[in-house]
């Protein structure tokens, strides 16, 4: 396994850190300075600037987090960064994105391997939102971006959407897509302004009541029914 996978599986940090760590020439492996062509096997010495790379077992995590607005999706040592907001023991890294100024459910885990699974839109898993505006909601605009609309030459896949219950500036949208900020551009093009957009379901994971800033472990249930839908 090339070095910067080795690392990045071993729990220490990052794949993209690992790459970074490597290029600066803080690893060795048996006492030779590594490169990125360096493969390491059982047995292998590696040291990060010195000290010994210790493997942590594997543990897998699947956790919701109801991210509050200004928190980063992002794993990069930033500020207001969604994993120092968790804390988690395990190196988890979030499941596509939910912008600053959004707020809501995000799934992390440290099962890469379903991360693009998820995420992709390719695979048209559904992500549902509600969306406050700053005007009443009008019948037109809904029955429009249900069908698609254009944006910037690209037009939108068909969604589901609906008007919440006794609201008239709150409505409800799922999408199979997740272009960039699509939900708030698709409501500028009708000179909307969006006041709050909270996603409530990746999935078959819902938000329900979890408070804002908290998290929580996946249910057996929630899991069984999530890698169904991945199949």
């Amino acid at each position: 396994m090339k070095a910067d996978k080795y690392i990045g599986h071993s729990g220490f940090t990052s794949r993209r850190k690992a790459y970074t760590l490597i290029e600066e020439k803080r690893v060795t492996v048996n006492g030779k300075t590594a490169t990125f062509s360096t493969k390491i096997k059982d047995g292998d010495v590696v040291l990060i600037d010195g000290k010994k790379l210790e493997v942590k077992p594997f543990v897998p995590t699947y956790i919701v987090y109801n991210k509050p607005k200004g928190i980063e999706c992002t794993s990069e040592k930033t500020p207001n960064n969604i994993i120092d907001a968790i804390g988690h023991s395990e190196n988890i890294y979030p499941v596509g994105r939910l912008d600053k100024n959004s707020e809501g459910l995000i799934l992390l885990t440290n099962h890469k391997e379903i991360i693009d699974k998820i995420s992709n839109s390719r695979y048209r898993h559904e992500k549902e939102y509600i969306v406050t505006l700053n005007l009443p909601v009008r019948k037109q605009f809904l029955k429009e971006i249900s069908e698609g609309i254009e944006l910037q030459g690209e037009k939108t896949k068909p969604c589901v959407v609906s008007l919440e219950p006794n609201a008239k500036r709150l409505f409800r949208i799922t999408l199979t897509q997740g272009l960039n900020r699509q939900i708030r551009r698709m409501c500028a093009a009708y000179d909307y302004q969006v006041i709050k957009l909270q996603r409530v379901r990746i999935m078959n994971i819902k938000l329900e009541k979890l408070k804002l800033g908290e998290w929580r472990n996946l249910s057996e249930e929630e899991l069984t029914g999530l890698f169904v839908l991945l199949k």
